[in-house]
Protein backbone atom coordinates (compact mmCIF):
# COMPACT_ATOMS: atom_id res chain seq x y z
CA UNK A 1 0.00 0.00 0.00
CA UNK A 2 1.06 3.70 -0.58
CA UNK A 3 0.33 6.77 1.17
CA UNK A 4 1.04 9.10 -0.37
CA UNK A 5 3.36 12.32 1.81
CA UNK A 6 0.69 14.63 1.46
CA UNK A 7 -1.96 11.95 2.08
CA UNK A 8 -4.69 13.56 4.49
CA UNK A 9 -5.58 12.06 8.00
CA UNK A 10 -9.89 12.73 8.24
CA UNK A 11 -10.60 11.94 12.20
CA UNK A 12 -14.15 12.47 11.74
CA UNK A 13 -16.27 13.33 14.97
CA UNK A 14 -14.03 11.62 18.01
CA UNK A 15 -16.10 13.34 20.59
CA UNK A 16 -17.28 12.86 23.86
CA UNK A 17 -20.65 12.61 23.47
CA UNK A 18 -20.11 9.62 21.56
CA UNK A 19 -19.12 8.09 25.19
CA UNK A 20 -22.57 8.40 26.69
CA UNK A 21 -24.10 5.14 26.28
CA UNK A 22 -27.33 5.79 27.49
CA UNK A 23 -28.37 7.78 24.42
CA UNK A 24 -26.43 5.90 21.56
CA UNK A 25 -26.76 2.33 22.91
CA UNK A 26 -23.95 0.00 22.66
CA UNK A 27 -21.16 0.01 20.98
CA UNK A 28 -18.45 -1.86 19.03
CA UNK A 29 -14.69 -1.89 18.60
CA UNK A 30 -13.27 -1.03 21.85
CA UNK A 31 -10.10 -0.93 20.30
CA UNK A 32 -11.08 1.88 17.62
CA UNK A 33 -9.22 5.04 20.18
CA UNK A 34 -5.92 3.64 19.94
CA UNK A 35 -5.79 2.62 16.59
CA UNK A 36 -7.24 6.49 15.84
CA UNK A 37 -4.10 7.78 18.24
CA UNK A 38 -1.81 5.89 16.82
CA UNK A 39 -2.49 7.21 12.93
CA UNK A 40 -2.44 10.55 14.44
CA UNK A 41 0.81 10.13 15.55
CA UNK A 42 1.95 8.70 12.63
CA UNK A 43 0.31 11.58 10.28
CA UNK A 44 1.77 14.31 12.87
CA UNK A 45 5.23 12.54 12.92
CA UNK A 46 5.44 12.63 8.90
CA UNK A 47 4.37 16.02 8.60
CA UNK A 48 1.22 14.84 6.40
CA UNK A 49 -1.75 17.35 6.62
CA UNK A 50 -4.77 16.64 9.66
CA UNK A 51 -8.09 17.33 9.01
CA UNK A 52 -10.19 17.33 12.60
CA UNK A 53 -13.62 17.45 12.66
CA UNK A 54 -16.35 18.24 14.83
CA UNK A 55 -20.02 17.62 14.28
CA UNK A 56 -22.11 20.86 15.86
CA UNK A 57 -25.33 18.74 16.09
CA UNK A 58 -28.34 20.79 15.93
CA UNK A 59 -30.59 18.79 17.59
CA UNK A 60 -31.14 20.07 20.82
CA UNK A 61 -31.02 16.72 23.02
CA UNK A 62 -27.76 15.21 21.02
CA UNK A 63 -24.85 14.97 23.61
CA UNK A 64 -22.88 16.56 20.50
CA UNK A 65 -25.04 19.95 20.55
CA UNK A 66 -22.52 23.35 20.79
CA UNK A 67 -22.35 24.51 24.28
CA UNK A 68 -22.83 21.04 25.87
CA UNK A 69 -19.56 19.18 27.28
CA UNK A 70 -20.10 16.25 24.41
CA UNK A 71 -19.26 18.33 21.70
CA UNK A 72 -15.90 18.82 22.51
CA UNK A 73 -12.97 16.21 21.46
CA UNK A 74 -12.05 13.00 23.36
CA UNK A 75 -8.77 13.93 25.22
CA UNK A 76 -6.66 11.83 23.09
CA UNK A 77 -7.48 14.35 20.13
CA UNK A 78 -7.41 17.34 22.08
CA UNK A 79 -3.95 16.73 23.26
CA UNK A 80 -2.45 16.29 19.82
CA UNK A 81 -4.35 19.13 18.32
CA UNK A 82 -1.51 21.13 16.97
CA UNK A 83 1.26 19.03 17.43
CA UNK A 84 2.28 17.91 14.05
CA UNK A 85 4.58 19.66 11.41
CA UNK A 86 1.78 19.43 8.71
CA UNK A 87 -1.64 21.40 7.89
CA UNK A 88 -4.25 20.84 10.12
CA UNK A 89 -7.73 22.20 9.21
CA UNK A 90 -10.67 21.83 11.70
CA UNK A 91 -14.09 21.09 9.73
CA UNK A 92 -17.41 21.85 11.78
CA UNK A 93 -20.69 20.60 10.01
CA UNK A 94 -24.33 19.59 11.55
CA UNK A 95 -24.64 16.97 8.83
CA UNK A 96 -23.34 13.54 7.99
CA UNK A 97 -20.84 14.49 5.33
CA UNK A 98 -17.43 16.21 6.12
CA UNK A 99 -17.27 17.78 2.51
CA UNK A 100 -20.69 19.76 3.22
CA UNK A 101 -18.97 21.35 6.52
CA UNK A 102 -17.47 24.59 6.87
CA UNK A 103 -14.84 25.56 5.39
CA UNK A 104 -15.18 24.02 2.41
CA UNK A 105 -13.48 20.73 2.62
CA UNK A 106 -12.87 19.42 -0.86
CA UNK A 107 -11.74 23.06 -2.21
CA UNK A 108 -8.85 23.12 0.76
CA UNK A 109 -7.82 19.52 -0.17
CA UNK A 110 -7.84 20.70 -3.60
CA UNK A 111 -5.88 24.18 -3.19
CA UNK A 112 -3.25 21.81 -1.32
CA UNK A 113 -2.96 18.61 -4.50
CA UNK A 114 -3.79 16.36 -1.94
CA UNK A 115 -5.76 13.72 -3.92
CA UNK A 116 -5.64 10.71 -1.08
CA UNK A 117 -8.12 10.38 2.26
CA UNK A 118 -7.03 8.21 5.29
CA UNK A 119 -10.57 7.97 7.14
CA UNK A 120 -11.10 7.40 10.98
CA UNK A 121 -13.69 8.37 13.49
CA UNK A 122 -17.26 7.67 14.57
CA UNK A 123 -19.72 6.58 13.24
CA UNK A 124 -18.71 3.78 11.08
CA UNK A 125 -22.07 3.88 9.57
CA UNK A 126 -22.85 7.28 9.54
CA UNK A 127 -20.35 10.49 8.87
CA UNK A 128 -17.40 7.95 8.09
CA UNK A 129 -19.12 5.86 5.37
CA UNK A 130 -20.83 9.24 4.26
CA UNK A 131 -17.98 11.59 4.18
CA UNK A 132 -15.93 8.13 2.11
CA UNK A 133 -18.57 7.51 -0.35
CA UNK A 134 -18.91 11.10 -1.51
CA UNK A 135 -15.20 11.53 -1.36
CA UNK A 136 -14.86 8.46 -3.60
CA UNK A 137 -17.46 10.15 -6.01
CA UNK A 138 -15.65 12.98 -6.47
CA UNK A 139 -12.61 10.92 -7.20
CA UNK A 140 -10.36 10.96 -4.10
CA UNK A 141 -8.37 8.01 -3.28
CA UNK A 142 -10.23 7.24 0.51
CA UNK A 143 -8.61 4.70 2.96
CA UNK A 144 -11.26 3.61 5.22
CA UNK A 145 -9.32 2.34 8.36
CA UNK A 146 -11.73 0.11 9.16
CA UNK A 147 -10.91 -0.85 13.01
CA UNK A 148 -10.38 3.14 13.46
CA UNK A 149 -13.88 3.62 13.61
CA UNK A 150 -16.93 2.25 15.58
CA UNK A 151 -20.79 2.50 15.73
CA UNK A 152 -23.95 1.23 17.82
CA UNK A 153 -26.64 -0.68 17.59
CA UNK A 154 -29.50 -0.07 16.18
CA UNK A 155 -33.17 -0.30 15.02
CA UNK A 156 -34.57 0.50 11.11
CA UNK A 157 -37.63 0.01 9.51
CA UNK A 158 -39.71 -2.91 10.25
CA UNK A 159 -38.22 -3.76 13.60
CA UNK A 160 -35.29 -5.00 11.98
CA UNK A 161 -32.43 -4.68 14.74
CA UNK A 162 -28.68 -4.88 13.45
CA UNK A 163 -25.66 -4.96 16.01
CA UNK A 164 -22.85 -2.54 15.94
CA UNK A 165 -20.45 -5.40 14.43
CA UNK A 166 -22.98 -6.06 11.50
CA UNK A 167 -23.58 -2.28 10.53
CA UNK A 168 -19.69 -2.04 10.44
CA UNK A 169 -19.34 -5.26 8.67
CA UNK A 170 -22.36 -3.89 5.91
CA UNK A 171 -20.57 -0.84 5.55
CA UNK A 172 -17.28 -1.86 4.49
CA UNK A 173 -18.27 -4.49 2.28
CA UNK A 174 -20.86 -1.62 0.23
CA UNK A 175 -18.05 0.85 0.51
CA UNK A 176 -15.12 -1.72 -0.77
CA UNK A 177 -17.03 -3.84 -3.20
CA UNK A 178 -19.08 -0.40 -4.46
CA UNK A 179 -15.78 1.23 -5.38
CA UNK A 180 -16.09 3.92 -3.16
CA UNK A 181 -12.88 3.21 -0.87
CA UNK A 182 -10.35 0.52 -0.15
CA UNK A 183 -11.12 -1.05 3.55
CA UNK A 184 -7.85 -1.89 5.46
CA UNK A 185 -6.41 -1.61 8.74
CA UNK A 186 -5.20 0.81 10.88
CA UNK A 187 -2.09 -1.06 10.93
CA UNK A 188 -1.70 -1.37 6.94
CA UNK A 189 -1.82 2.44 7.30
CA UNK A 190 0.42 3.05 10.17
CA UNK A 191 3.02 0.43 8.44
CA UNK A 192 3.04 2.21 5.06
CA UNK A 193 3.30 5.52 6.22
CA UNK A 194 5.95 5.83 8.16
Amino acid sequence: MDIAQNAALIVVDVQKGFEELDYFGPRNNPGADDSIASLIDVWQATGRPVVVVRNDSDKPDSPLRPGYEGNDFKEYVQQRRGKGTGAELLVTKSVNSVFLGTPDLDAWLKAAGISQLVLVGIQTNMCVETTARIGGNLGYDVLFAYDATYTFDMEGPFGWRRTADELSQSSAVSLHGGGFARVVTAKEVVDAAK
